[in-house]
């Protein structure tokens, strides 16, 4: 049976950014940037999904400039002439083939601690993982608590990190403030147990992001589109809540509002299932409810398993495709306006193209074996 998908292919206005579809790249880190530069081939990874027609490409997360930043190998930086030179490439390819895109600015805060497989304390291996209270979960301390003076320095490196995106000609940004890192660390009570103005309430656990958010607006102007990614769910914790009800989440995303966030990026790992009890809408769904605010939904679209695996504990390896009905059917009523595709668009570069063409029967499985090449 045929699905309507003709509101996911209608034009989007985001301040003066204009979209020419509702379908965005969600940021997925791919490790391919040898000593944190992105090269020819990153630039070309992006591009062949602006060529299969994706409207907004938020690219793998970044690093800010700050030493305790990374925690991953190969990820790319956000500064330094050589790798924001890579970025520039990437910029003008996508470009080129007609699609938007903003870089997501990242920092990974207390999570540079846990080390393991993948892991790396480089190029600075003096510097401590850190987080608001240096907690990487409720009880279990594993890194420096911030100080007021951390604070600030990590803060500018999240606004510079803006000021260049746009110089290099990014059409947005996306701060990652989700999944347990650095300014979802601020969010969430189970890792900010501070007791000065930047931790207590869920009002105050904004405030390091919405200092961060006001400092961008000041420096890129009224009209230039910030995203902020956040979330329930952290990587240690599927289970944890930054909120439990309509009227906390509102307490929270008031805040972020006031301080400049143009659209928020609503993560959760099955992006059909409904937030609270008594409302079939989503996370993304009461988000737009409550802000008034554009907001995308992200979590297993087009797939038939979720993102994360609870009781594997880890991220699923195979995964079949499955259809969007559900997810035009919501769109078209209004619950978000912007659709994240993730692993989907790992194995199906022209994912955007196949939907719109109805044949969905086309799309290709993902499998983690797709991990092993930039293609």
């Amino acid at each position: 049976m045929s699905v309507d998908v003709e509101a996911l292919f209608t034009p989007f206005t985001i301040n003066k950014m204009e979209l020419p579809n509702r379908v965005v790249m969600a940021p997925m880190t791919r490790n391919f940037s040898p000593n944190n530069v992105p090269g020819d081939n990153v630039a070309a990874y992006y591009r062949r999904r602006a060529e299969g027609d994706t409207g907004l490409i938020i690219t793998e997360g970044t690093y800010v400039n700050h030493p305790s930043a990374g925690a991953y190998e190969n990820v790319p930086f956000f500064y330094g002439d050589e790798a924001l030179a890579g970025w520039k490439k990437v910029v003008d390819e996508v470009h080129a083939a007609g699609a938007k895109i903003a870089p997501q600015l990242w920092h990974t805060g207390i999570m540079r601690g846990v080390g393991g497989e993948g892991m790396t304390m480089e190029p600075y291996p003096d510097s401590p993982a850190m987080g608001p209270s240096g907690l990487l979960m409720p009880g279990k301390e594993i890194g420096h608590t911030m100080t007021l003076e951390d604070i600030e320095q990590v803060s500018q490196a999240y606004i510079q990190g803006a000021v260049d995106a746009q110089a290099l000609g990014f059409d947005c940004i996306e701060l990652h403030g989700a999944h347990g890192y650095m300014i979802d660390q601020f969010f969430w009570e189970g890792t900010n147990q501070r007791t000065d103005d930047y931790g207590g309430s869920i009002v105050k656990r904004t405030k390091f992001a919405a200092d961060i958010i006001r400092g961008i607006r000041e420096k890129v102007g009224p009209d230039y589109p910030i995203i902020l990614r956040f979330s329930q769910w952290k990587l240690m914790n599927y289970q944890a809540r930054l909120v439990d009800s309509p009227e906390t989440l509102e307490q929270f995303l008031q805040p972020l509002c006031d301080a400049g966030v143009d659209v928020f990026h609503c993560s959760t790992r099955r992006f059909w299932l409904p937030e609270f009890e008594g409302s079939d809408l989503n996370l993304a769904g009461w988000t737009k409810k409550i802000t008034g605010k554009p907001c995308i939904t992200v979590g297993s679209v087009s797939l038939e398993d979720e993102f994360l695996d609870a009781e594997a504990r880890g991220i699923a390896e195979h995964s079949e495709p499955a259809s969007i009905g559900n997810l035009a059917t919501l769109l078209k009523r209004g619950d978000f306006d912007l659709v994240a595709v993730g692993r989907s668009l790992i194995s199906n570069p022209e994912w955007a193209r196949l939907v719109r063409a109805g044949q969905e029967s086309e799309l290709l499985a993902y499998d983690q074996s797709n991990l092993a090449e930039l293609v």
